[in-house]
C-alpha cells in the first residue's frame, strides 16, 4: 500500500505526520521527493490563473484525473439528495 501525499516544507523544516488508521503498525519507509512546480499536480505548463494551487486542491485534481482515467471509481448519485448528504458529511 502507497499513501502519497504532497506538502508544503516549511522554513523550519519540520513535518507532523498524521497516518490514516487504516495503515497497519509497525515498519515503514518514509520517501522524501521535491515535486516539480506545476508537474505535481498533473497540470501541462502554467497555470492559466497564474497560482500555485494549494494541497488540498492539487489533490482534489489528482483525484478527478484518476476517476477520468478509469483508476479509482467516481462517485454516482441517483439524486441530488444523495449528493447533497454526501457533501455535507
Amino acid at each position: 500500500m502507497t499513501i502519497e501525499q504532497t506538502v508544503e516544507i516549511p522554513a523550519s523544516h519540520r513535518l507532523t505526520i498524521d497516518v490514516p488508521r487504516d495503515i497497519p503498525t509497525g515498519r515503514t519507509i518514509l520517501a522524501f521527493t521535491p515535486a516539480p512546480v506545476g508537474e505535481d499536480i498533473g497540470m501541462d505548463g502554467e497555470c492559466p490563473l497564474d497560482h500555485t494551487p494549494n494541497a488540498e486542491t492539487a489533490a482534489a485534481i489528482r483525484e478527478g484525473r484518476a476517476m477520468m482515467r478509469g483508476e479509482i471509481p467516481a462517485n454516482r448519485y441517483h439524486t441530488i439528495e444523495e449528493m447533497l448528504a454526501d457533501l455535507k458529511k
